[in-house]
């Protein structure tokens, strides 16, 4: 267990240091994060990664082997990963639809330059929740450790590559973006426009916008404004308190945590 948690923060650290280089050599648009930004994603990265050994490692851990056995004995890690990357989708389409989880999940949204470290914000309490939901899907299936674990890798390099700023050929991103979600497509989910807010969930495999229709007609343009629309980004003590504030109707008809 050790070793593959130790695996998963060195792949990660090597797919951050890689992606973060590049993106600042070859950037998309010249909009940069402040080092005032930076430092609110990585302290809020920092926060989850004093989260998992409390809460995420000893539900992964435990799921697995106290689990209702309902994974059939044909079934591969393959289908592991295909399933949980179903569920992400599923659960990151919740959480822009369920209010209570938008609160957790805007913090993310909230950043309004976009790079790999934005790929690392996300509220603790998003990652908690996150965490228990898919516990209860791996207990359902008794879903082995080692493939929980080679998905929450992939979904963190996914994230990190997905919001990068790093530019691409336009034929290898397009070519790619059939298989994969890339940053042309994620950026769309970003946008400061509710409707394309409210699109482009996958997190990996990029069909699932297309098999449930969630797909953003949308192309990025270089002169996106990204966060939350009729919203501005704050900061660190905001961004953690603001789930629990008191909520507001913004001028745009959606609730919002009070800005702090």
């Amino acid at each position: 267990m050790i070793d593959f948690m130790m695996s998963k923060a060195g792949v990660i650290g090597v797919a951050f240091v890689f992606i973060f280089g590049l993106e600042r050599l070859y950037p998309m648009v010249a909009v940069r994060h402040s080092l005032a930004q930076l430092g609110r994603n990585f302290s809020l990265a920092g926060l989850n990664v004093v989260l998992g050994p409390l809460v995420v490692l000893p539900l992964s851990a435990f799921a697995p082997h106290h689990g209702l056995g309902l994974r059939p004995g044909w079934w591969n890690i393959a289908l592991d990963l295909l399933v949980l990357d179903l569920w992400i989708y599923a659960w990151h389409r919740l959480n822009h639809v369920i209010p209570f989880l938008w609160r957790f999940h805007e913090v993310h949204h909230l950043d309004e330059a976009l790079d790999s470290s934005t790929g690392l914000r996300f509220h603790f309490g998003e990652v908690a929740l996150s965490a228990c939901v898919r516990a209860l899907l791996v207990w359902l299936l008794s879903v082995p450790i080692a493939s929980v674990l080679i998905f929450e890798t992939l979904i963190v390099v996914a994230a990190l590559f997905q919001h990068s700023n790093m530019k691409l050929p336009e034929m290898f991103e397009q070519w790619l973006s059939l298989i994969i979600v890339t940053p042309s497509i994620h950026w769309v989910h970003h946008h400061a426009l509710r409707r394309d807010t409210d699109s482009n969930y996958a997190t990996m495999l990029s069909l699932w916008d297309l098999v449930f229709g969630s797909r953003s007609a949308s192309a990025r343009t270089l002169d996106m404004d990204m966060g939350v629309e009729g919203l501005s980004d704050v900061g660190l003590l905001g961004l953690v308190a603001r789930p629990f504030g008191r909520a507001k109707v913004n001028v745009h008809g959606t609730k919002a945590a009070t800005r702090l």
